[in-house]
């Protein structure tokens, strides 16, 4: 992290069984100082850092909520194996949690996810099952829905893409942070669309606290892109937790400018961040290139740990 960048960390609390559950949620905003000098001194710009969950991401806190409703509920028992569809990172937070709970776990994920991701999957102990790449996350979700269908009795099913407690972990968590951590000033959200829990979690706990927020959602240009995570909504399926009517602006960006946002954060600002960070940046930097004055949030669902053998950084730049 450069000198440049200012942290702000919301008090630590702790929850769960002392586990390292506890460790979920509480990250720090990250202001940019030196890619942002070009903007208005009464705009300010920050990314909120996920990768500082135990997990190294963003789908730690609705994995541990999925989890933990199930449990409350009784559908989650020790006998019951954890299954979903995954591109890495929920996945990699069910197995965290699943080999701290000991649950088994079995994942469905393409085939071209990246090394590092389908490794950490494999430390933890799940089981993997790689899908068609060119179906990208949907051939995973039919697949999982396939195996479910076939010994229901066998699997915990928590569908993230439709289960209402993904969304919640960021009512009840990311949004009341971001808005502590701004003390009320936030102006913009700025988040990527994969599951689309963290925007709709996120932008109706800020809504709530002020109508004026506005919510930008971050999606590939092409459904052909390599903007690992996120989804085009218009040609895949649409999660079912997604509500259309809450953001208020769009923005599509291209995996080239999400590739080169991301050498330039970690060479402006000492930022090594994932691609759909990156992504999420290039958003809110053109959100904070319109306005006079704001305070504007973006989502960084993960580091650039997970990515270190994507060619992006055999790219001069």
């Amino acid at each position: 992290m450069s000198v440049c960048a200012e942290v702000r960390r919301p008090p630590h609390t702790v929850a769960g069984e002392g586990g390292i559950e506890q460790l979920i949620g509480n990250t720090p905003l990250i202001r940019l100082r030196r890619v942002s000098r070009h903007l208005s001194p009464a705009v300010e710009i920050y990314i909120k850092a996920e990768w500082f969950n135990p997990g190294g991401s963003v789908k730690d806190r609705p994995a541990w909520n999925m989890i933990r409703t199930a449990e409350e509920q009784g559908l989650l028992t020790s006998d019951k194996v954890i299954i979903d569809a995954t591109s890495g990172n929920t996945g990699i937070a069910y197995a965290m949690i699943g080999a701290a709970r000991g649950y088994r776990v079995q994942l469905c994920l393409p085939a071209n996810a990246n090394a590092e991701r389908k490794r950490m999957l494999r430390a933890f102990g799940a089981e993997l099952i790689l899908t068609d790449p060119r179906e990208q996350t949907d051939g995973a979700i039919r697949k999982v829905q396939e195996l479910v269908a076939a010994d229901p009795d066998r699997y915990f099913y928590p569908d993230q893409y439709n289960n209402p407690a993904n969304w919640q972990a960021h009512y009840y968590g990311t949004g009341i942070e971001i808005w502590q951590q701004t003390e009320g000033r936030v102006t913009h959200f700025v988040a990527g669309m994969g599951t689309t829990g963290t925007l709709m979690g996120t932008g109706r706990r800020l809504k709530e606290y002020n109508p004026h927020v506005r919510l930008i959602a971050v999606q590939p240009d092409s459904p052909f892109h390599g903007l690992e995570g996120l989804k085009h909504l218009e040609t895949a399926i649409v999660p079912g937790i997604y509500d259309p009517t809450l953001p208020d602006e769009i923005a599509e960006i291209s995996t080239e400018s999400a590739h080169a946002m991301a050498r330039l954060l970690a060479r402006e600002e000492g930022l090594f961040v994932g691609i759909s960070a990156a992504a999420a940046v290039c958003a809110a930097m053109k959100v904070a290139e319109s306005i006079s004055s704001g305070v504007v949030v973006a989502i960084a669902p993960d580091g650039g740990s997970r990515y270190i053998t994507d060619p992006l950084w055999e790219e001069e730049g």
